[in-house]
């Protein structure tokens, strides 16, 4: 069994990060608090399909490394967190398990946003993480499915973080769940799923609900979890390119302080000090009297339920306090962490919203059609790597202009503090670097 130590250091030198979507160092996550060690592989987002589909295939390599993981950090046992519709992956994983008595499968309902690791550490172990705090505090820790597979292939195969796994779904000739080499592009992943089926096509990064809007040369990085193509004039793409200030002004002419938003905010049913209908009432009215308003949005989760579902008269309280949180930031205020207990709400389980009532409220129903799993690489003639594809300091380049190099070579080294190192996704001549990133094309035939 390797120590702590030593995982830490393959984890940085091979790459491997949080492939859900905060990019978070995996090594950076090892304690020797830790008691429980959690895999996610709820999928949060509606229409994302493929860690539940990997899962499902690599049962016994990414158990295996679950287990590793948890003696490596003294943890008194491993769950995997999966929702309960997802019987075929379950089983896969109560077979293997049969070798492993510390781990369980603890099957969750199916609602939204059940994969918030806050969310899902309530679910699985009864543990409240106290708002402003982090699932340490509570001697817990959370990896994403693809993360845990890509910590077996750097322990057990010497091999680093050179592909993404994602979801190519939506308005695509044949939806799909592929690898992509780290820094291809969104165009590339719409070419392997047979291309655009509509004339003007908009493409989500990530999931319709919290995702953000990209182009077809939008790089696909080690988090990118899902390239969502809809119709420009989609209600959830016209979401995302709202105008703020006018959103505010709607709060102002129309919120009748239903408290819906807050009653149905996943966060505030665990005891976190976040309430969106008390800001939009403090927009509506310019009321700056009571600031704990607005520093109490630093608590908001960015869920979007609040708006995207929540909402009778269609406002936008998530858009609102988003721009709140981002002054926040820019001032240097930070989420305090409240040490009082929190109150869970003893109604909570009444107030979850189930996957399949989100996804027909915001038009997707449609779209949830089969993404078949593929466990090849997608082909392409170029990449453009990014040395910050992570929280933490970016990568230092340790290459040059025509270096022809390896598919999982090193080509940025892992800075001093938080961080870790990037490789080649392909083999091929560097073709240009700066200290953001490096190009390579791939070398075709006798070049």
């Amino acid at each position: 069994m390797k120590q702590i130590e030593e995982l830490k250091a393959i984890a940085k030198e091979n790459g491997v990060v949080g492939a859900g979507g905060a990019g978070f160092p995996s090594y950076a996550k090892m304690s020797d608090k830790a008691e429980i060690v959690i895999l996610n592989c709820v999928e949060c987002e509606p229409l994302l399909k493929p860690h539940r589909q990997f899962l499902y295939y690599k049962a016994f390599e990414i158990v295996q490394m679950l287990n590793e993981l948890r003696e490596a950090m003294g943890a008194r046992e491993a769950v995997i967190g999966i929702k309960d519709a997802h019987v075929h992956t379950i089983a896969a994983c109560r077979e293997v398990i049969r070798d492993y008595p510390k781990v369980r499968v603890c099957p969750v309902r199916s609602t939204y946003p059940m994969g918030d690791e806050v969310i899902l550490i309530y679910e699985t172990t009864g543990r409240v993480i106290k708002p402003g705090g982090i699932p340490i505090d509570e001697n817990v820790v959370v990896y994403n499915t693809e993360t845990m597979y890509n910590l077996y292939r750097a322990v057990h195969e010497n091999e680093p973080v050179c592909e993404k796994l994602l979801s190519v779904v939506g308005e695509v000739e044949h939806p799909i769940s592929v690898f992509a080499p780290v820094g291809a592009t969104v165009g590339d992943v719409i070419k392997a799923a047979g291309g655009v089926t509509v004339k003007e096509p908009a493409y989500i990064m990530g999931g319709p609900m919290m995702g953000r809007l990209g182009s077809e040369d939008t790089l696909i990085t080690k988090t990118t979890n899902a390239v969502i193509v809809l119709q420009k004039e989609h209600t959830m793409v016209r979401r995302m390119v709202k105008n703020i200030e006018i959103e505010k002004r709607r709060a102002a002419s129309a919120c009748c302080q239903c408290r819906t938003c807050t009653d149905l905010c996943p966060r505030h049913a665990l005891g976190h000090p976040i309430e969106p209908h008390r800001i939009m009432r403090a927009v509506a009215n310019n009321d700056v009297s009571d600031l704990s308003v607005f520093i109490n949005s630093a608590y908001c989760s960015s869920c979007g339920l609040c708006e995207n579902y929540s909402c009778p008269q269609g406002l936008s309280p998530r858009s609102v306090i988003a721009q709140f949180k981002a002054g926040l930031r820019a001032a240097g205020i930070r989420a305090e962490k409240i040490e009082e207990p929190c109150r869970v709400d003893k109604d909570r389980e009444l107030k979850k919203v189930p996957v399949k009532r989100l996804k027909a409220k915001v038009g997707l129903y449609s779209y949830d059609v089969p993404a078949p799993f593929t466990d090849s690489v997608i082909e392409v003639d170029s990449v453009r790597i990014p040395m910050n594809q992570h929280i933490g300091a970016p990568a230092a380049v340790s290459v040059k202009t025509g270096d022809r190099v390896t598919r999982g070579q090193k080509i940025g080294t892992a800075p001093e503090g938080l961080g870790v190192a990037i490789h080649a996704s392909i083999d091929g001549t560097v073709e240009s670097v700066n200290e953001r990133e490096v190009v390579i094309r791939r070398v075709k035939g006798n070049e």
